[in-house]
């Protein structure tokens, strides 16, 4: 027997239920009229370990007027979304929608792509790479038909190749497709520089940048703690902090998921809040920086005819992208970000999209 997520489905009628309990005021004898404003929808593509993180997260921030959760695995589907209905009495008023058909995320302003098949042992990054590319030949062109405004945020990984499919396979501007990039490791590193300064790691200004994954690249010559420079003085105080101390740390930035990962099977929570912060910098207008895969050709060297997505601090709102900071690197830091876009742009040039 199939069990009911509201009363309609047992029977009930729903059309003007509420009319046995509320009754409108009076206005003068004229007929009362009900405000409207725009609702905002959030779709989340994938329901697994990080997609449900993901819309926890968002739905305990109150940044949605609906949710639509979409995945291949209908019971688990379901599963997924009547746990979070069940605690309505404790949230924002949301409605909550789930289908394994893409149209139950028409008319989304941001839709959130966590979808991706699973690496099979001894597979080569390359397989799972085109596997990936064939799952969002699926996906992403019946977002772009269901909510051609939409603004597309890529959790997948390997995120900065799949944002430049996504890219290319919706059609959207580039401004509209964003990947969730270092925005993570961002945060995993100022936690690292935080607990070390004994500071809020809010406090802590320092970004990874370049791909997500082993060739990001820690920007330590613009680090800084309440507007002062940070690496100097821990070069001052540490003399142990020279070239290999500072690629350790970046080291264990990279490594960090690996031994969640290791520890849990999976990573979940940091990533929902990293990419619910995203979501609120967007639907919100918030104009915040956040380290997020863009395209970045003509940036720092890369080549104007490079369409390589990869993470730079770019300011985000309502529109997506609204521009992208122009950072002071090294000649190092730049030569490391010139390398991991390259290799970026290997992987791109395979796919034949």
């Amino acid at each position: 027997m199939k069990k009911a997520s509201s009363l309609s489905e047992l029977g009930f009628d729903a059309e003007g239920a509420s009319s046995g309990f509320f009754r409108p005021v009076a206005d003068g004898g004229s007929t009362p009229t009900s405000h409207r404003r725009r609702l905002t929808k959030i779709s989340v593509i994938g329901a697994g370990n990080v997609g449900m993180a993901i819309a926890q997260t968002i739905l305990t921030r109150d940044m949605a007027d609906e949710i639509a959760l979409v995945d291949a695995v209908p019971d688990k589907l379901r599963g997924e979304m009547l746990d979070l209905q069940h605690a309505a009495a404790f949230l924002p008023r949301v409605r909550l929608v789930s289908d394994t058909d893409l149209a139950v995320t028409r008319g989304s302003d941001l839709a959130i792509v966590t979808a991706g098949a699973r690496q099979i042992p001894g597979e080569s990054r390359l397989n799972l790479l085109q596997r990936n590319v064939a799952l969002f030949r699926k996906i992403v062109p019946a977002l772009a038909e269901h909510s051609p405004e939409a603004l597309l945020l890529i959790v997948s990984n390997p995120v900065d190749v799949l944002t430049y499919v996504a890219w290319k396979l919706s059609g959207f501007p580039a401004s509209r497709v964003i990947g969730s990039g270092t925005n993570l490791d961002s945060s995993r590193f100022r936690f690292l520089l935080a607990e070390h300064l004994q500071v809020n790691a809010q406090d802590v200004q320092a970004y990874m940048v370049g791909e997500h994954g082993d060739s990001s690249v820690a920007i330590w010559s613009s680090m800084s703690v309440a507007g002062m420079p940070v690496l100097k003085s821990l070069r001052e105080s540490h003399q142990s902090f020279d070239e290999e101390a500072l690629e350790g740390i970046r080291r264990a930035v990279v490594d960090s998921a690996y031994e969640v990962i290791s520890l849990k099977g999976y990573t979940s929570w940091a990533i929902g809040y990293s990419v619910a912060s995203l979501a609120a910098s967007l639907l919100r207008d918030q104009h915040r920086i956040h380290p997020v895969s863009v395209l970045a050709s003509g940036f720092h060297g890369i080549p104007q005819d490079h369409e390589v997505f990869l993470s730079l601090p770019a300011r985000l709102g309502r529109a997506g992208v609204l521009g992208v900071a122009e950072m002071e690197l090294t000649e190092e830091e730049a030569r490391r970000l010139r390398r991991s876009a390259k290799t970026l742009w290997e992987n791109c040039q395979l796919l034949d999209l």
